[in-house]
């Protein structure tokens, strides 16, 4: 899986300067950050949707479009599919596989990483 998420990104990076009248991810592109989060969020309810509709194929092609739609956000943002997988090898050794942080504890940490950020830039 992972392997296929880097070259998705790969083609995503190599598709965003094309054309937006051949190409979906130009186009996405062109359109900005805003629309690339409004059709990943339309991406993840089409999958709620048809999970609830015990539609297990269409629920496979959804998500299908929703990594598509998160890989395009990604390299808006510059994000690399390792920066996810460095997250989720701390996530896993800190709680399992399985778990996620709390929202709570997430915000905790956020403010610790963000007062941390200075010394660790200045190397200290």
């Amino acid at each position: 899986m992972a392997d296929s998420i880097h070259r998705l990104h790969a083609a995503v990076l190599a598709a965003r300067s094309g054309d937006p009248a051949m190409s979906r991810t130009a186009r996405l592109a062109g359109e900005g950050l805003p629309k690339m989060a409004k059709k990943l969020a339309e991406e993840a309810f089409e999958v709620g949707l048809e999970a609830v509709q015990g539609e297990r194929d269409r629920t496979i092609l959804e998500s299908a479009d929703l990594l598509y739609n998160l890989v395009v956000l990604w390299s808006e943002m510059g994000i690399v599919p390792a920066d996810v997988w460095r997250e989720m090898d701390r996530r896993e050794q800190l709680y399992g596989i399985a778990e996620k942080l709390p929202k709570a504890q997430r915000k905790v940490q956020a403010r610790r990483i963000a007062a941390a950020a200075p010394l660790l830039r200045a190397g200290g």
